[in-house]
């Protein structure tokens, strides 16, 4: 198994400037690798990768006490 990258490039969707965002060393789940930054603008970016599902939550959740639940917000 090849390790996660421990930076990502990304254009801001507020400021299309590229962000550098960086592995997060959580244990938030160990389905995924979460990636933080943010940008210079003050837009906060997330991003993961690995388990489509435990994605979706952490990239859709908003506060930094994220955990594995599964909640549909709309």
């Amino acid at each position: 198994m090849s390790k996660p990258a421990l930076t990502l490039k990304f254009k801001c969707k507020k400021c299309t400037k590229p962000v550098t965002l960086y592995l997060q060393k959580t244990s938030a789940c160990s389905h995924i690798q979460p990636y933080q930054g943010i940008c210079k603008c003050g837009e906060l970016m997330r991003h993961a990768t690995g388990d489509k599902d435990a994605v979706a939550s952490f990239v859709n959740s908003t506060d930094n006490s994220w955990m594995h639940h599964h909640h549909h917000h709309h």
